[in-house]
């Protein structure tokens, strides 16, 4: 069962309930590396009136989606790691959406054209979603809050400073993500060649919409729209369902912090069992800046692993991905020109 953890202890100031609420998500982080938190009221924009201002953007026609794709959907388009995904059938992961930036809520200061990671973020126009763009800024706003305060309390339980890591996430390269899994229908699961796309679960053979994975940073916040499906890999090598539940985030680690952590926090699989139904989702991807170091912890040997740039993490494990997949060299080339 994925931990359910009451954090409004984190939101609003110290104490002895914080303490608890940190042991709580130490043991959580350490275990299986997901977690359902509440006690958000006041504090995230949740709920299905704030999700559906921000999934209008898929009311837009296919037209209007088209103008925001990245470059490997549309080759004359500028913008390469931010902006638009439509579905690609025949591949284990089938999902259609935007990746909106930093920019959204902080504006040009953090955006430099020499680095696809910093580009700035297409959208449409306001008389397209009149204040769609305001609600992605609130709601972008939002979810930095929540993740610097698990964050910090990640800190608490690693006996660091509680901000220790608060400078390397600062106007960093966090990604807000709007997501439709379309319900894959026959013919297109017949044209699925890769056998991954069928698991056997509960005693049924099932197809996946989302192919099993790590996160590649930190910490991810995941909203969901109440269609069950994601799925958490277990201790045991079993998986355990992620609820949907109203008014929580689904909360879970990715690679770089389990690395930065001495594998003391988990970075989990996990993965989307189709349902019949179409499913939308809302992850928030916490990330550090491109240029942040990461090293071994104070506490750690300074051997424990090579430091890197983050943003060079990055952009090779990104490219792992179907929607970025082809986009290697982008980087390098733009960064030479």
């Amino acid at each position: 069962m994925v931990p359910r953890i009451d954090i409004a202890a984190l939101l609003r100031g110290a104490g002895g309930a914080r303490a608890a609420v940190d042991a709580q998500l130490a043991a959580a982080a350490a275990d299986i590396g997901f977690l359902s938190v509440v006690g958000l009221a006041g504090e995230v924009p949740l709920g299905p009136r704030a999700r559906a201002e921000l999934l209008a953007i898929f009311s837009l026609d296919q037209a209007a989606r088209a103008r925001l794709w990245r470059r490997k959907f549309a080759p004359d388009h500028p913008n390469v790691y931010r902006g638009y995904f439509p579905p690609q059938p025949g591949n284990v992961t089938l999902k259609e959406g935007i990746d909106l930036g930093p920019d959204i809520l902080y504006g040009a200061r953090v955006t430099c054209a020499g680095d696809p990671l910093r580009e700035a973020t297409p959208l449409p126009a306001e008389a397209q979603l009149p204040g769609w763009r305001a609600a992605v800024a609130r709601y972008y706003a939002a979810m930095e809050r929540v993740a610097r305060a698990l964050l910090q309390s990640v800190a608490r339980g690693l006996r660091l400073e509680e901000r220790f890591f608060d400078g390397a996430f600062h106007e960093g390269l966090s990604t807000l993500r709007l997501l439709r899994y379309p319900a894959r229908s026959a013919a297109e699961l017949a044209g699925c060649t890769d056998p991954r796309v069928w698991v056997e679960h509960g005693g049924a053979r099932r197809y996946l919409t989302g192919a099993a994975h790590t996160d590649s940073g930190f910490l991810t916040l995941l909203a969901q729209d109440g269609v069950p499906g994601l799925q958490a890999r277990a201790r045991d090598g079993g998986w355990v369902d992620v609820p949907p539940e109203e008014g929580a985030l689904a909360v879970n680690f990715g690679q770089v912090l389990e690395r930065w952590s001495g594998g003391r926090i988990r970075a989990t699989q996990h993965r989307v069992i189709g349902s019949g139904a179409e499913r939308f989702s809302i992850p928030f991807f916490y990330e550090a800046r491109a240029d942040a170091e990461i090293a071994p912890l104070p506490q750690d040997p300074p051997q424990s692993f090579a430091p890197f740039l983050y943003g060079d993490y990055l952009w090779a494990r990104m490219t792992e991905f179907v929607e970025f997949r082809g986009l290697e060299r982008e980087r390098q080339a733009a960064r030479r020109g």
